[in-house]
């Protein structure tokens, strides 16, 4: 994505802030203070900014992007905002955190872009704590197909659908191995 479409998406994503908070779609993930959040695909940091609020001073977000611009506006946001529980990171796949250690993932119109989908819902499920939420929305694709491309692995299984966000559970190893 050139800097120029990323500006011009950056714009668009405000007026959809200005009319849609992000807070009432995250209350659909279930944050609390002290979850470790990973934003995947967080663009110009909508969500991150919102959840850092949601975890505290005792949680963490992470905010990772494939776009150098992302990264950047999210760590000037953070900055101004004196939000230290905010961590960029610059990645197209690999998220850098340890097994098991993340809460919540939130995959918000993003999964249509992705150059390696199952490659990126395996490196989830890998961060995710067990029966930990992957919250995800994705305009660009109809329910069946959510559930279907979520779910074809066997790392996940939907727990729920919201209003505006479907809710997938980790399965635990040994639960996954039995589907």
């Amino acid at each position: 994505m050139s800097d120029v479409h990323f500006k011009f998406m950056s714009f668009g994503f405000r007026l959809r802030d200005f009319f849609l908070s992000p807070k009432s779609i995250l209350k659909e993930a279930g944050i609390k203070p002290g979850f470790h959040v990973l934003d995947y695909g967080c663009g110009p940091g909508s969500y991150s900014i919102v959840s850092a609020g949601l975890v505290g001073t005792t949680g963490k977000v992470y905010a990772l992007d494939i776009h150098p611009l992302a990264i950047q506006r999210v760590q000037n946001i953070a900055s101004k905002k004196r939000l230290a529980n905010i961590e960029a990171i610059c990645s197209d796949c690999a998220t850098g955190l340890p097994d098991n250690s993340v809460d919540v993932v939130l995959l918000y119109d993003t999964f249509h872009e992705l150059s390696d989908p199952d490659g990126v819902l395996k490196e989830l499920a890998r961060v995710l704590k067990p029966e930990s939420t992957l919250s995800f929305s994705d305009h660009h694709m109809k329910k069946r197909e959510v559930i279907s491309k979520v779910t074809h692995q066997g790392l996940f299984r939907l727990s729920r659908k919201g209003k505006r966000t479907y809710s997938f559970l980790k399965l635990d190893e040994e639960r996954a191995g039995s589907v």
